[in-house]
């Protein structure tokens, strides 16, 4: 059955919202010592976090688990600012783009030392809607810069 425009127009607001939770939700879980528990929850059990050359391609739950598993004793605080999203949502096959700026204060141990940095990049996020519910599809972030606090990111 079809959807008429009114329930159409509320069903892609309450996905869009749905959307800023889970995105909202997965910050937390990475600032709260990135609890791979949490953050491989929010994917389809085939998904994808993608953090390019400088945090690898991790492909499944286990996967992406088993890096967050790992990255808490490198990046040992994270602040994840995520702002400006442009969300778009297709109601009637359950999927959804969206793209997000991320800056980020972070501490992270740079040869032994503990560092603290600047990251801004950008996310590019595929979602699906299973059972009612949003996740990742992928999440792929691209990263501007990781400059240390001291230096500023000027020369970068």
């Amino acid at each position: 059955m079809a959807l008429s425009e009114l329930e159409r127009r509320v069903e892609t607001l309450e996905s869009i919202e749905a959307i800023k939770r889970l995105k909202h939700q997965y910050c937390a879980y990475c600032d709260d010592g990135y609890d791979a528990d949490g953050i491989a929850a929010q994917f389809v059990e085939d998904g994808v976090w993608d953090g390019g050359d400088e945090f690898g391609r991790h492909e499944g739950r286990a996967a992406i688990h088993a890096h967050f598993t790992r990255v808490s004793s490198e990046i040992v605080f994270a602040g994840h600012l995520v702002m400006n999203e442009r969300i778009d949502v297709d109601v009637e096959n359950g999927t959804a783009q969206g793209h997000w700026w991320i800056i980020m204060p972070a501490t992270i141990v740079m040869d032994g030392v503990k560092t603290a940095v600047w990251l801004l990049g950008e996310y590019e996020d595929r979602y699906v809607r299973q059972g009612g519910t949003w996740l990742y599809e992928t999440l792929t972030i691209d990263t501007h810069f990781i400059k240390p606090h001291k230096d500023g990111w000027v020369e970068g």
